[in-house]
């Protein structure tokens, strides 16, 4: 990424966290000019400041803590140092995020339930990889929405990506089938895979899985294999809840974070790092097909606390 690209993705970051920094960081601006001094009641203000940010209850007691001792080792009086501690530790708890391993045949399987922008963040991953360098194809295997192949294929064609699908309601794992097949014949670098987004029960949604990583494994040996779990960023808390059914049924390796831009609880993406320890790998910063970045957590965190007019 050259500087250009740089500077442009930071200003994407940072405005699709203006509510998230104006919840968070600027709500503990406003708690360090109220104390001057860091006593009990400070601490309990930010830890009520960060579970509002959707932090999760659990982690942000743990992180005041933290917090907490950091300022006693260091006999930290002045509140206005606690910005810098509290970034350092997110820091340390996002830890760094090593890069989708996507060698030189793979498959990802993009998972999710429905209303999270799983068919939307497909096209927009086909477009990251291709601008990476991959070469890339689609495979249209939620059939049970009627309207998801079509609408994997208008994104196919803004990315330039080729799509196989079939007809509505046809076995999802006939169209991986056919996807690998034509992977395999056209020497493509990366074949993502569009599954159904139900939730019917764990049962289900691990039959239909396995299934088609099954068909995978079979007719793609030696194939690098993917999951990526889409969450919708404004549904706060509900959203670490999916990610853990999903783990639970699938063997989940990365999460795509949507609509960061549409909420003020960007705190989501430490909660499902403190709770899960799956990697957020792509966060959506806008609706643009190159509006899906990858995930770097220094930035992100930069961003949640940065000041107007800074880079």
């Amino acid at each position: 990424m050259d500087e250009q690209e740089k500077l442009g993705f930071w200003g994407k970051l940072k405005s699709s966290m203006k509510k998230t920094r104006d919840s968070l960081g600027g709500r503990i601006d406003e708690l360090v000019k109220y104390y001057k001094e860091i006593d009990d009641e400070f601490f309990e203000e930010l830890e009520a400041v960060l579970i509002s940010a959707d932090v999760g209850a659990e982690f942000s007691a743990e992180l005041v803590e933290r917090v907490r001792q950091q300022v006693k080792k260091q006999k930290i009086g002045d509140s206005s140092r606690i910005r810098e501690l509290l970034q350092s530790e997110l820091l340390a708890e996002l830890g760094q995020v090593e890069p989708l391993r996507l060698d030189e045949k793979s498959v990802v399987m993009v998972v999710g339930v429905n209303g999270v922008g799983k068919t939307t963040s497909v096209g927009k991953l086909a477009a990251n990889l291709q601008r990476g360098g991959k070469r890339v194809l689609l495979a249209a295997a939620d059939t049970f929405r009627a309207a998801a192949a079509e609408q994997l294929k208008v994104w196919g064609e803004r990315a330039g990506v080729d799509v196989i699908s079939q007809a509505a309601g046809s076995d999802p794992a006939a169209v991986v089938f056919d996807a690998v097949q034509a992977a395999k014949a056209r020497n493509v670098d990366v074949l993502v895979c569009d599954t159904a987004g139900r939730l019917h029960n764990k049962v289900n949604l691990m039959n239909e899985l396995s299934k088609m990583r099954r068909i995978v494994d079979r007719e793609y040996p030696g194939a690098h294999c993917e999951t990526l779990l889409v969450l919708d960023a404004t549904t706060g808390q509900n959203a670490v809840v999916q990610a853990k059914t999903f783990a639970q049924a699938c063997d989940v390796t990365g999460i795509i974070l949507t609509k960061l831009d549409g909420t003020a609880k960007g705190g989501v993406v430490i909660a499902i790092a403190s709770q899960l320890g799956v990697p957020v790998r792509y966060i959506g910063v806008g609706e643009g097909i190159d509006d899906l970045q990858t995930f770097d957590a220094q930035s992100f965190v930069k961003a949640m606390f940065a000041e107007e007019g800074s880079l």
